[in-house]
């Protein structure tokens, strides 16, 4: 089962990347832009698609909450 604090984090994440819920029954919702997803109790979470309307999900049936890699970022080039 996934934490409120995993959802927090990627809800928060500067700069937001998308991530994605997966559920227990096999579903799964990408979470495209951080005005899309909204904690509604300790134990909900309501996702709000772009096609597909808004879903109440409880918090136990999240089993995963996936985030992108961190990308490296390139390095500076060094004076000498």
């Amino acid at each position: 089962m996934a934490t409120m604090d995993q959802v927090r984090r990627a809800m928060h994440a500067q700069p937001f990347q998308p991530f994605t819920l997966h559920l227990a029954d096999g579903r799964a919702f990408v979470v495209k832009h951080p005005d899309f997803v909204a904690v509604a109790n300790r134990r909900e979470i309501v996702f709000v698609g772009d096609d597909e309307g808004i879903h109440d999900i409880e918090l136990p049936l999240i089993v995963e909450v996936e985030t992108p890699p961190i990308a490296a970022t390139p390095a500076q080039p060094q004076d000498n």
